[in-house]
C-alpha cells in the first residue's frame, strides 16, 4: 500500500548529493575509461571515434574480442540526456568482450541542441552501423537516459530498421528512465523541453513493446525510490504487453556503483545479460 506523495521531483532525480563521494564518480569512470581504451589500441582491439552521422558527437567506439565476434553490444550511456559522453563508460565493455562480444558506445547530441526524440534517433542511427559491421545477435544496454533509449529501441514506434530489431536479442535498463512525465516537473526539462506530446511519445512504459522483446531492469537497492518505481513500472506494464520481463534488485549498490557488473565477466549482471533464455 502506497502512502507517499512526491513535491520535490528534483530532489526524487537528484543523485550524486545521496551517494557519500557523489562527485568523484566522474573522475573515477574517466581514469578506469582511459586504462581501458590504451589497453585495448594496445594489442590493436580498439576503433575509436568511428563516425555514424554529419553531427560532431555523431560517433562511437567499438572494442572487439579475440578472434571473431559471438554478437555485438551496444552500451548508450546516460546523464539525463544533457551530459557526458562515450569517454567515461569504455571500461565497461570489458564484460561482453571478454565474452566473445564486440562493444559498441556511441555519444549523441545531447539536450538542448537536440530534443529526446532526436537523440533516439541518432542512437537507432549508431545502432545501424555497428550492426552492419558485426554479424550475429545484438544485445541493447543503458543506464538511466540511456535506459531510456535502450528501451525504446524495442518499441513498435521505434526508430530501429525491422531487420536490425529482429537481430535484439535483450534489452538490459540499469536503473533506467521509462516514463518521462515526472521530469516534466523538474528544473532539467529547462534543458529536456519535455512537454506532453514528447513525453507520450518517448516514454517506453507508454509504448508497445515489440514482439518476442526480452526485458531485464536491474536497479541497485541503495538507488534513489524514483528509479527503483520506473524500472518496477517497465517491467509490470511490458510485462502485460508480451514481452517477457525480469526486475532484478542488486544489493548494496547506488545509481554510480550499479554499472560496475557490466565490466566484470563472472558478475551475474552481465552472465543474465548475455546468456539467460
Amino acid at each position: 500500500m502506497y502512502d507517499r506523495h512526491i513535491s520535490d521531483w528534483d530532489n526524487a532525480y537528484a543523485n550524486g548529493i545521496h551517494i557519500v563521494g557523489g562527485d568523484q564518480w566522474g573522475d573515477i569512470w574517466k581514469q578506469r575509461s582511459e586504462q581501458f581504451r590504451l589497453a585495448k589500441l594496445a594489442v590493436q582491439r580498439a576503433y575509436l571515434d568511428v563516425p555514424y552521422g554529419e553531427k560532431p558527437r555523431n560517433i562511437y567506439d567499438l572494442f572487439m574480442p579475440e578472434g571473431e565476434a559471438m554478437g555485438l553490444v551496444v552500451f548508450i550511456h546516460g546523464g539525463f540526456w544533457t551530459e557526458t559522453d562515450k569517454s567515461y563508460w569504455s571500461y565497461l565493455a570489458n564484460g561482453s568482450v571478454e565474452h566473445g562480444f564486440a562493444v559498441a558506445m556511441p555519444s549523441y547530441t545531447l539536450c538542448p541542441e537536440a530534443t529526446l526524440s532526436g537523440i533516439a534517433a541518432e542512437v537507432a542511427q549508431a545502432i545501424e552501423h555497428a550492426a552492419a559491421r558485426i554479424s550475429g545477435p545484438v544485445y541493447l544496454a543503458g543506464h538511466s537516459a540511456g535506459g531510456q533509449l535502450a528501451c525504446r529501441m524495442m518499441t513498435v514506434s521505434g526508430p530501429l530498421s525491422p531487420l536490425t530489431r529482429q537481430r535484439i536479442r535483450h534489452v538490459l535498463s540499469i536503473s533506467g528512465l521509462h516514463d518521462l512525465r515526472p521530469l516534466m516537473q523538474t528544473e532539467m526539462n529547462a534543458s529536456l523541453h519535455i512537454d506532453e506530446d514528447e513525453a507520450l511519445a518517448e516514454s517506453p512504459a507508454l509504448l508497445r513493446p515489440c514482439e518476442a522483446t526480452r526485458l531485464t531492469c536491474w536497479y541497485g537497492s541503495n538507488e534513489r525510490p524514483e528509479f527503483i518505481r520506473q524500472s518496477k513500472l517497465l517491467a509490470n506494464i511490458w510485462l502485460g504487453l508480451g514481452a517477457t520481463t525480469t526486475c532484478i534488485e542488486e544489493m548494496d549498490k547506488h545509481h554510480f556503483d550499479v554499472l560496475d557488473g557490466l565490466s566484470d565477466p563472472s558478475h551475474p549482471l552481465i552472465k543474465r545479460f548475455l546468456f539467460s533464455e
